[in-house]
């Protein structure tokens, strides 16, 4: 096998953060479904609460203390994340924050760390969107077609077209990966992408258009339309051509917070379930005493303790400075499925009521859903493991 032996190293064990877990779950007190539920029906984005996330500094948790942030590790902010899932809220509308200010925080420039980390953490300025995935490349990032080409004055110009932009209109700040190399110039297909931190405000007065999608789920993803748009030269994050590799790091702390994210999602889901299998009776007794009920309840809870522990592992590796590329896609993929199992059987518990939206069961199982299919879906984490683990031919 080609990654390393993960038993050869002496993992830490991520803590567990009972302080942070139990102030996120005061500050989710106050947004209960009700709040989400009218959100959802008018496709708004949730200012209320990214709001109160933001002046609790939970959202600035990764950025360093001297750039105005909290300087904890990456299990720190999945305790965040978890607990606003298990709560029944949904950290998508900011999750991005976390994450994505990893590539400037490692790569950019001092003069740009100081100028965007202070007020990114103080909510001066969201940066949200993560301008990567294409109509025709999807998730084969190395093959995307937008291009920076850079002018006689240094200056770069963009034309190309980002889709699944989420939270795009609500983002001061873009991170943009651009071809600045053509492909066929390039060495390896990883070769000649760069990223930008781009001032969406700026660059909507000078040829960026966005577009709403309309979908199943109110993350206010866009489709981004780049016309000529000319951006400064010290936009450029790190040095030309080396974009992709910066972002690599980046997405697998994305990876390891969406799977906190999921395994919030089902212990919302089997906690309701457990409840609802108590109160509801029927035929002179609580529906939970019927092993078609019961077991598959407790199904979940196993598959969802598993997941929890490769989630937990991979943050630890991850905090360690250790190699966790496997182990944060193992831990999405098994926390994604953990919670899409735990959402099937509260809708299957819960029965006809689980299709009305008061109690917020229909809500969670959309959202749940989601990570099916992204950030990363599971065939390419499969293709990732059997190439880059087990030694396998690359697939087709």
């Amino acid at each position: 096998m080609n990654h390393h032996d993960p038993n050869a190293i002496t993992m830490p064990v991520a803590p567990a953060w009972g302080d942070i877990r139990d102030a996120v779950g005061r500050l989710c007190e106050d947004f209960p479904n009700e709040y989400w539920l009218k959100l959802d029906k008018a496709d708004a984005y949730p200012h209320d609460f990214v709001q109160a996330l933001t002046e609790s500094g939970f959202l600035a948790a990764l950025i360093p203390e001297e750039y105005g942030g909290s300087g904890l590790p990456l299990s720190a902010a999945g305790a965040v994340l978890e607990t606003i899932h298990a709560k029944g809220c949904n950290a998508a509308a900011c999750h991005a924050q976390m994450y994505t200010m990893g590539t400037v925080l490692k790569h950019g420039s001092e003069e740009q760390k100081k100028k965007y980390l202070p007020k990114i953490a103080s909510g001066e300025l969201r940066l949200q969107a993560f301008g990567v995935t294409e109509p025709t490349t999807g998730s084969d990032t190395t093959q995307l077609k937008t291009k920076a080409e850079k002018t006689d004055r240094g200056t770069y110009v963009v034309n190309g077209q980002k889709v699944w932009t989420s939270r795009a209109l609500e983002s001061d700040l873009m991170l943009l990966l651009a071809r600045t190399t053509p492909a066929a110039e390039c060495r390896k297909r990883s070769d000649g992408i760069s990223a930008f931190l781009i001032d969406m405000n700026e660059a909507k007065e000078n040829g960026l258009s966005l577009s709403k999608i309309d979908a199943m789920i109110n993350h206010n993803s866009c489709e981004c339309f780049f016309d000529n748009v000319e951006i400064p030269a010290d936009t450029l994050v790190g040095e030309e051509g080396k974009g992709f590799r910066y972002i690599v790091d980046s997405m697998n702390a994305e990876r390891v917070l969406i799977a906190y994210e999921c395994i919030g999602d089902a212990k919302f889901f089997i906690g309701k379930a457990c409840e609802y299998a108590n109160d509801r009776e029927v035929f002179g007794g609580p529906i939970g005493a019927n092993q078609g009920i019961q077991f598959p309840i407790a199904q979940a809870y196993a598959q969802a303790q598993a997941a929890e522990l490769m989630v937990t592992k991979a943050a630890a590796l991850f905090d360690a400075g250790e190699k966790a590329g496997a182990e944060a896609n193992m831990a999405k993929l098994l926390a994604a499925d953990a919670s899409w199992a735990a959402a099937e059987v509260c809708m299957q518990v819960y029965g006809g009521f689980a299709f009305a939206r008061e109690y917020g069961i229909e809500r969670k199982w959309r959202e749940a859903r989601l990570y099916q299919t992204a950030p990363i879906s599971k065939n390419m984490i499969f293709g990732y493991l059997g190439q880059h683990v087990l030694g396998l031919p690359r697939s087709y």
